[in-house]
């Protein structure tokens, strides 16, 4: 009897979680945000096949002609094609928003674990460590470090992931404080299990749902700070299809080439707010206190 209880158990268990995967995506919200993420997605994987034409080719007999049939999203002042410089744009925004999450969330995960778990001295110098990165805000911070660095893509994305790992050690050291006095924890230690072993097997595996939920909306916040720094001169260089780039270039033809700045402006909207929606989908679902709600 034991067996078949135990069986039913652990096959009921997958059964549970698809059935919560699929309520979540039964609402409108998280449904839209997986389409949109999905489109712009397969847009950057195929922006060779998709693009019209070469979106640094330069044709300024074509300059400034708007939306239409020849050029769905309308050309800049250089007369180069909008569609193509928006596809090859969510390439640029994707990889970097996903580099910098994956760079500040190991670097974040790796110090907050540690600070957490060995305590002491340790917790207390990586803590106001993290405390003078949060004196500062994080965009004006993210600025001085990329005027310092120099103007350049890859000079913005160290500075936007330099001022997004205390966000993940802080928020990593809060679990690993919560769940390291668990019964399972101090069974694994009273044992003999190694230290690393119950870091690796019995904290982290109960981490990754919060890790998941700050991932999915730090994405969205890499990609506007990327933009932002761009549009300012301290990220992405003309001629780089770049989004912020291309509102920044569109800046002086606001009144009379008003696609120039729309279409670049609302793929950040469309991105930045399915990663958001994608966000507070994982969190519903991941969190239990949230699920009868």
């Amino acid at each position: 009897m034991t067996t078949v209880s135990l069986d039913n158990t652990t096959a009921a268990a997958p059964v549970s979680r698809r059935r919560q995967i699929a309520s979540a995506l039964r609402q409108p919200a998280v449904a839209a945000s997986v389409l949109i993420l999905l489109l712009f997605v397969l847009a950057a994987l195929f922006a060779p096949l998709l693009s019209p034409a070469d979106p640094l080719a330069q044709n300024v007999l074509n300059g400034l002609k708007p939306p239409s049939g020849a050029h769905l999203f309308g050309t800049d002042k250089l007369g180069r094609e909008l569609v193509s410089r928006i596809l090859y744009g969510a390439r640029i925004s994707l990889l970097v928003g996903a580099a910098v999450v994956l760079i500040s969330g190991i670097l974040g995960t790796l110090l907050g674990v540690l600070a957490g778990y060995v305590g002491g001295w340790v917790d207390e110098a990586l803590m106001r460590v993290t405390d003078i990165f949060f004196a500062f805000p994080a965009l004006i911070l993210a600025m001085a470090i990329a005027g310092a660095l120099g103007p350049s893509l890859q000079n913005a994305l160290i500075a936007i992931s330099a001022v997004t790992w205390p966000v993940y050690a802080r928020l990593l050291r809060g679990q690993v404080l919560a769940l390291k006095e668990r019964e399972f924890v101090l069974a694994a230690r009273t044992v003999g299990v190694p230290e690393w072993r119950i870091i690796l097997r019995h904290l982290l595996p109960n981490m990754l749902a919060p890790l998941l939920v700050q991932a999915s909306f730090d994405m969205g916040g890499a990609i506007t700070s990327v933009a932002g720094l761009s549009f300012i001169g301290f990220g992405a260089q003309p001629p780089t299809p770049e989004w912020g780039v291309m509102i920044s270039e569109a800046r002086t033809y606001m009144a009379t080439a008003w696609w120039m700045a729309t279409f670049p402006a609302l793929s950040i909207m469309l991105v930045v707010g399915g990663f958001n929606l994608l966000g507070d989908g994982l969190r519903d679902l991941l969190d239990p206190r949230l699920r009868g709600r």
